[in-house]
C-alpha cells in the first residue's frame, strides 16, 4: 500500500498547475475541460494520446458526477432525452473500446487514429463556439416541424457520434453535444438541455473512462494532479465568469482551438 509520501511524490506541480489554468477556462466558458486538456497533455508534455484521452474521460465522469446531482435535484434534467443520447453512445462507445484493444492501445495505429480524432473534435468544437446562434436558429427552425419519431431516431443517432468521438478523443459530450441539442429540441429550456447532456455525459465518460482504464491507458498519478488544480480553477473561473466578455473571449478559445485541432488532424 502506498505510503503518504509515495502520493505525494507522484503529484506533479506542472500538472496541477495545467490543471488550475483549464479549470479557470472552464468556468468562464463552459466548454468542457476535454477540449482543452487532452491537446495539452499530448503537445506540451508529450503524454501518449490514449492515457491523454483515458485519464481525462475518468476525471470528467468522476467530476460530472456532482453537477449531474444538483441539475436533477433542480429538476432541469430531461430524462427522456437522456435514455435516447445513451441508447445509442453506450453500445457506441463499447464498440469502440473494444476496437482500441484489438488495436493495442499504445500502437502507432491507435495513436494516429486517436489524434486525428482529436483534432477534427477539437475543428467541430470550434465551429460550434463561433456559429452556434447561427447553426441554432437555422436547422432548430427546420427541425421543429420534424415528428416525434424522427427526433428520437436523430438523438440516438447523435448518441453514436458522441459515444465515438468522446471515447476517441474525450471531447464532444460538451460543446458539441448542447449545440445539436438545442437544434433538435429548439422548444426546450437551455438549462434543462444543458443539465441532460451533463446527466449523459455522466454515464458516457465512466464507461470510457472504465474501458480506457480496463485496456491501461489511464495514469492515474496524472489524474489525481490535475484534479487538484482543477477543482479550484473551476470554482474560481465560475465565480469571476460574468466579468469576463464573452465576445472576445469565445472567439478567441474556438480561434485556438481550431488552430490545436489542424495541428493534430493534419
Amino acid at each position: 500500500m502506498a505510503s503518504e509520501a509515495d502520493v505525494l511524490h507522484a503529484i506533479n506541480p506542472l500538472y496541477s498547475l495545467s490543471g488550475l489554468v483549464v479549470g479557470m477556462l472552464v468556468g468562464f466558458t463552459g466548454v468542457g475541460g476535454g477540449a482543452l486538456m487532452t491537446p495539452l497533455l499530448v503537445l506540451l508534455f508529450g503524454i501518449h494520446p490514449s492515457a491523454a484521452v483515458g485519464t481525462d474521460l475518468l476525471y470528467a465522469g468522476l467530476t460530472k458526477i456532482s453537477g449531474s446531482a444538483v441539475h436533477g435535484y433542480n429538476g432541469a434534467i430531461d430524462w427522456k432525452v437522456v435514455r435516447r443520447l445513451a441508447l445509442g453512445s453506450a453500445p457506441a462507445a463499447t464498440l469502440t473500446l473494444i476496437a482500441l484493444s484489438v488495436l493495442g492501445q499504445g500502437s502507432n495505429v491507435a495513436s494516429h487514429v486517436i489524434t486525428t480524432t482529436l483534432g477534427f473534435a477539437l475543428l467541430m468544437t470550434a465551429v460550434t463556439l463561433l456559429f452556434r446562434k447561427w447553426l441554432i436558429g437555422h436547422y432548430g427552425a427546420m427541425l421543429e416541424r420534424a415528428s416525434e419519431r424522427r427526433i428520437a431516431a436523430m438523438t440516438t443517432g447523435l448518441g453514436v457520434i458522441l459515444g465515438v468521438l468522446v471515447t476517441l478523443s474525450s471531447v464532444g459530450a460538451g460543446a458539441i453535444g448542447v449545440t445539436a441539442l438545442l437544434m433538435l429540441y429548439p422548444k426546450m429550456p437551455t438549462v434543462r438541455l444543458v443539465g441532460s447532456d451533463i446527466a449523459h455525459a455522466v454515464p458516457l465518460t465512466l464507461i470510457a473512462g472504465t474501458g480506457h482504464w480496463w485496456i491501461g491507458s489511464v495514469n492515474f498519478p496524472l489524474l489525481f494532479s490535475l484534479l487538484i488544480g482543477s477543482i479550484p480553477g473551476i470554482m474560481i473561473g465560475s465565480h469571476f465568469a460574468a466579468r469576463v466578455p464573452d465576445r472576445v473571449l469565445r472567439p478567441l478559445l474556438a480561434g485556438t482551438l481550431a488552430l490545436i485541432g489542424v495541428r493534430m488532424a493534419f
